[in-house]
């Protein structure tokens, strides 16, 4: 279908041009002229192998259209390809030589298959899916003796049932992408009936023997070498320029070790519709509010490391060279702006899940376009067919269905390109002047380096609620969190939070990319609230608006002003750390809900029922806290707003344990004793360490905490002769407290 990417007059007039150029012919039998059933291109070929006459019969996808500008390509229809290979069969084998005849009939079909062997699909499971390769397979004329596909970069070798028989095969195959493999059938004929009796089929990898050795043995790669390297060298003076630099990988998706996963969005994708919005934002150039990319059309990647492109960059480790730049856009397509509403915009999200314009799904049944940074939208992908999409965020706020804006995107997408038909009814279309390539380089040269963002734009929601009531408990899935492309970090977790409340996030965990997201709805929000997920570390933000009810009377103003008190002390007469924060609304509307803060930070919560006009009163209880100073404040929350408390100072002076007290009962001087540590008032401790001679020598748990008395011993025996220093610690949660230094002296042993 690529031959088609510039036109049909850009085949037949340069790249053929009457077999000048390409020493072959293109055979497309159900290319046609528009609004008729006449050739537009060569539909077959009749070759003679070994005195018999073989028809090679050509047909393109019938999503050719679909799939390339189609401007160029406004003069043909493209029909049904096995429609059109059974038509020539039938030709070629009426016994009216007028209109040619062959013996041997083979089909080319640059259709395929959606999964091939490498993918663990098998022949029964492609044609159980249907579409185009289900028909090739299915329909084509029995006559057909071997069948080549291709378009959709798969790999297989299958023997294919042949129709209206319960025993006969026939081979079909395709070869993958990119000349990786050649596919090879044999077919054995009989010269007197003409049929075909056996067969061979597979395919032949590309042979691994160096360039150098092909070259010395075959004159025909030598002449071939020759113009490639003229072409390089030429090329390469203006190639090898660099014109950016790239912080690490930014890629297509890779499924595997495979590039260009076209259903899987992409930190490529990504980057170069940022690009479009960028070069196309200007007025004089459109005016884009948005940038739209079609998969299909990146080509290649840009890499950090010189050594991971094939063959080496010519640049250093963080350079992009003009021809990588021009590697991932080699169309020359221009950039066009259009405007679509609200709902359009939706529908070409919508789109992506694929139909052919009769309503058919193509090979590819579903595409992912890459989207501007300033656009994120929900989907469910088991909902009905236009019910997709769930929700769309553009500049952080929800998409209007009425209003307009402004899409920037390739010429190929804006004239209805890969079946996003919906472009087809834009509204102020406008070619910038701008090609795509040259619009690319400047944007990289302008902003350098360019680094990959791996948050997605679009992120898969189950069970997404859109309404709820103050306090209800939502619960909902999350899943296809990580993009595909190279270095992808894994998504570890989500941070769920209201927009405009002041409620602390939750942190939700997430596995394989994947979450079980739970939340309440917090009383301050009501009517057109917004749910915000986060996820770390690669910032994806999925953004869910709800529509919440007031979970009871609504208040007639915000709360009153409450006082906030402390009991630090009262119970034990020492500012230990252990104590209890009050908030006491004497007067005014009630709230909902209590926060407490300790520093600026939020310390404690509490869910209020309302009382108005009664007092109202709610209690934080605090421990653990260190020596220091402490500032409190508060706020009592209710739907119509959030009024905060007095400030409170807290000092907390006495939060390590008591003083300690070492005693022992050497009496006799010998090196047998007991050292005892009493704490005889004061903050409780809950552990007890004892140091000899800055040794640490015993540790011991201490099981009743008091502010009274505690004690702790240890047993000493064989001490050697000499003077011996002893420290204790008693510690907490707080601090440590130290004993003075005692010293026992051992006279004897």
């Amino acid at each position: 279908n690529h031959e088609f990417d510039q036109g049909l007059t850009d085949l037949t007039d340069r790249v053929s041009a009457n077999g000048t150029n390409a020493q072959w012919d293109y055979l497309g039998a159900n290319v046609y002229l528009k609004g008729t059933t006449t050739p537009a291109l060569q539909e077959y070929e009749i070759l003679d192998v070994a005195g018999k006459r073989l028809a090679v019969i050509g047909a393109v996808t019938q999503e050719t259209s679909a799939l390339v500008s189609p401007g160029g390509i406004a003069t043909l229809d493209f029909g049904d390809p096995v429609d059109a290979v059974n038509r020539v069969v039938g030709q070629l084998s009426d016994g009216n030589e007028a209109n040619g005849e062959a013996d041997v009939f083979v089909a080319e079909y640059h259709d395929g298959a959606g999964a091939g062997t490498p993918d663990g699909a098998t022949l029964e499971q492609e044609i159980a899916a249907g579409g185009p390769f289900a028909k090739i397979v299915t329909n084509t004329d029995a006559k057909v003796s071997a069948i080549f596909t291709g378009h959709t970069h798969k790999q297989y070798v299958w023997d294919a049932p042949v129709p209206g028989s319960t025993t006969a095969t026939r081979p079909i195959l395709q070869t993958g992408s990119y000349g990786e493999y050649v596919g090879e059938i044999t077919l054995t004929v009989d010269n007197a009936t003409n049929a075909v009796t056996a067969y061979t089929a597979k395919n032949v990898a590309r042979t691994k023997t160096s360039a150098a050795t092909l070259v010395a043995t075959y004159p025909r790669v030598a002449a071939v070498k020759t113009i490639v390297d003229a072409a390089i060298a030429t090329a390469s003076v203006e190639g090898d320029k660099v014109i950016g630099k790239v912080s690490a990988d930014i890629t297509t998706a890779f499924k595997g070790t495979s590039r260009d996963d076209r259903a899987s969005e992409s930190t490529l994708g990504n980057l170069v519709a940022d690009s479009l919005r960028t070069s196309l934002s200007d007025p004089v150039r459109g005016g884009a509010d948005i940038g739209v990319v079609n998969p299909g059309g990146l080509r290649s990647e840009l890499y950090a490391k010189q050594s991971t492109y094939n063959p080496d960059g010519p640049a250093a480790d963080g350079d992009i060279t003009y021809a990588q730049a021009n590697a991932v856009l080699p169309f020359l397509n221009n950039l066009w702006t259009v405007s679509l509403t609200g709902a359009q915009f939706t529908t070409m999200l919508e789109q992506q899940w694929q139909t052919n314009p009769d309503g058919t799904v193509p090979s590819r049944p579903y595409l992912q376009l890459g989207l501007s940074s300033n656009v994120t939208y929900t989907y469910d992908p088991a909902a009905a067919a236009g019910e997709h999409i769930t929700s769309v965020t553009i500049n952080g706020v929800p998409l209007d269905p009425a209003a307009s804006y402004r899409v920037g995107t390739f010429s190929f997408l804006a004239q209805g390109g890969d079946n996003f038909r919906i472009f087809t009814s834009a509204t102020d279309v406008r070619d910038s002047g701008l090609v795509d390539r040259d619009a690319w380089i400047s944007y990289l040269t302008a902003n350098q380096p360019v680094s990959p963002s791996f948050a997605r734009r679009a992120v898969q929601v189950t069970d997404q609620p859109t309404a709820a009531t103050q306090g209800d408990e939502l619960s909902f899935g999350v899943a296809g969190l990580d993009l595909t492309s190279l270095g992808t970090p894994a998504t570890t977790s989500l941070a769920a939070s209201w927009v405009g409340s002041s409620e602390a996030p939750v942190s939700i965990p997430v596995t394989a990319g994947a979450a079980t997201v739970a939340v309440t709805v917090p009383d301050d929000v009501v009517g057109a609230a917004t749910l915000q997920l986060v996820a770390a570390p690669a910032g994806t933000t999925v953004t869910i608006p709800v529509t919440v009810a007031a979970g009871g009377p609504v208040p007639a103003k915000a709360p009153g002003r409450a006082v906030l008190s402390s009991d630090n002390g009262w119970d034990t007469g020492l500012q230990d750390g252990d104590y209890t924060i009050t908030a006491n609304m004497w007067w005014g509307q009630s709230g909902t809900r209590f926060r407490l803060y300790e520093n600026g930070v939020l310390v404690g919560e509490q869910k209020l029922t309302d009382v108005t006009p009664l007092a109202q009163q709610a209690q934080v209880h605090l421990s653990g806290r260190v020596n220091g100073t402490y500032v409190y404040t508060g706020e009592f929350v209710n739907a119509k707003g959030a009024t905060a408390t007095s400030t409170l100072t807290v000092r907390v002076t006495d939060a390590n344990p008591g003083a300690v007290v070492l005693s022992n009962d050497n009496w006799d001087r010998n090196g047998s004793y007991t050292v005892t540590a009493n704490k005889w008032w004061g903050t409780a401790a809950t552990t007890y360490r004892l140091y000899e001679d800055d040794v640490l020598i015993d540790t011991q748990s201490l099981s009743n905490p008091s502010v009274s008395a505690q004690h702790a011993s240890t047993v000493l025996t064989g001490r050697p002769v000499g003077t011996h220093s002893y420290r204790a610690e008693l510690s907490n949660a707080a601090g440590v407290t130290s004993s003075k230094v005692m010293k026992v002296t051992v006279a004897k042993p």
